[in-house]
C-alpha cells in the first residue's frame, strides 16, 4: 500500500515550486488562483525570494502547504493513506479530499496569522532533543517549574520540546546531564505544539467548524491520535486539538506500517520525512517526488 506524507514548516527554500509554475498549465492556475486568495502574489516570493522573506509567518505556511498541494495535483497521486508533519497534515486532508484546495490555503493562512499571535504573547521557543529515552524526555519536562512539554516525536532518539524560552532552557541543560547527546534550541519563533498556543488554537477552531469538510477518499494518520481516520468530524475535531497538542510522528508511521504501507512518498519541500521515515523503519520503501 502507499503512503503520501506531507512536509511542515521549516521545509521551504527559494524558488521552491517555480518549476511547477513554468511547466504545468495546472500548477500555474493554482499557485495564480492563490494570488488571489491570499491578496499578495506568495508567488514572488516562493521564486525569487531571500530565505528571510519566506521566514515570514504568513508567507512560511501557506508556501509548504502550496508546494506540496500543487505537485500532488501535477503528479494526480492516488494514495491508499496520508499523513502529515503538523502544518502538512492540511496538505494532506486536500490530497485525500477531505478539504478543498481553497479551503485548505484559507485555513492554513488563518493558523499561521494566529500562531503568530500566539508567539507574540509570551517568550517562547523549542528545543531539539538527540539521543534520549522518551520517558526521560517526558519526565524532566514534567519535572521544571514552567510550561514545557514534549511537542514532536519524529523518530527514535529524537524529540522537540516546547514552551516558555526559561523552561526550555533548564529542560535543555538537565536533558544533557541525563545523557543526550544533544540539546539544541531551534530558530523557530514560538512554543508550538505546546499549551503556548491556546489562543491560537480557540482562534482556528472557529474557523475549522466554519469550513467543510468531507468524507476522504482514504484514511488520514493524524498527528495527535497516530491512528486512522476518516469521518470528516473527528477529523475537524483532531485538527483542532494539534495547535496544543504534540505530533506523534513516530507513532503514526509505525501505526501506518502496522496497516499494510509498504512504501512512503514525500510530496513537497525538502526530504526530511523519508530520512525519518528511514530511522523509523529501514525496510520501508522511501521516495521523494
Amino acid at each position: 500500500m502507499k503512503a503520501y506524507v506531507f512536509p511542515g514548516q521549516g521545509a521551504q527554500f527559494s524558488g521552491m515550486g517555480k518549476d511547477l509554475y513554468e511547466n504545468s498549465a495546472v500548477a500555474k492556475e493554482l499557485f495564480e488562483k492563490a494570488n488571489e486568495i491570499l491578496g499578495f502574489r506568495i508567488t514572488d516570493i516562493m521564486f525569487e525570494g531571500t530565505a528571510e522573506e519566506l521566514k515570514e509567518t504568513k508567507v512560511t505556511q501557506p508556501a509548504v502547504f502550496l508546494h506540496s498541494v500543487i505537485l500532488a495535483k501535477v503528479l494526480d497521486v492516488k494514495p491508499d493513506m496520508v499523513a502529515g508533519h503538523s502544518l502538512g497534515e492540511f496538505s494532506a486532508l486536500v490530497a485525500n479530499g477531505a478539504l478543498s484546495f481553497e479551503d485548505g490555503l484559507k485555513l492554513v493562512s488563518q493558523r499561521a496569522m494566529a500562531m503568530q499571535k500566539a508567539c507574540e504573547i509570551t517568550p517562547s521557543t523549542m528545543a531539539a532533543v538527540l539521543n534520549l529515552d522518551d520517558k526521560i524526555v517526558e519526565d524532566i519536562c514534567a519535572s521544571i517549574d514552567g510550561v514545557v512539554v514534549a511537542a514532536n516525536y519524529n523518530c527514535p532518539g529524537q524529540l522537540v520540546i516546547s514552551g516558555e524560552y526559561k523552561a526550555v532552557e533548564l529542560a535543555c541543560e538537565k536533558m544533557k546531564e541525563a545523557g543526550a547527546k544533544r540539546a539544541l534550541i531551534l530558530p523557530v519563533g514560538g512554543a508550538f505544539h505546546s499549551p503556548m498556543m491556546e489562543p491560537a488554537r480557540e482562534e482556528l477552531a472557529a474557523a475549522i467548524e466554519a469550513t467543510t469538510f468531507s468524507t476522504p477518499i482514504c484514511p488520514v494518520y493524524q498527528n495527535v491520535t497516530a491512528s486512522a481516520v476518516s469521518d470528516a468530524n473527528e477529523i475537524k475535531k483532531n485538527l483542532i486539538i494539534q495547535l496544543t497538542a504534540p505530533v506523534k510522528w513516530t507513532q503514526s508511521v509505525q501505526q501506518m506500517i502496522k496497516d499494510g504501507a509498504t512504501s512512503f512518498t514525500e510530496v513537497g519541500p525538502g526530504k526530511v520525512l523519508v530520512g525519518l521515515v528511514n530511522k523509523i523503519d529501514k525496510e520501508v520503501e522511501t521516495i521523494s517526488a
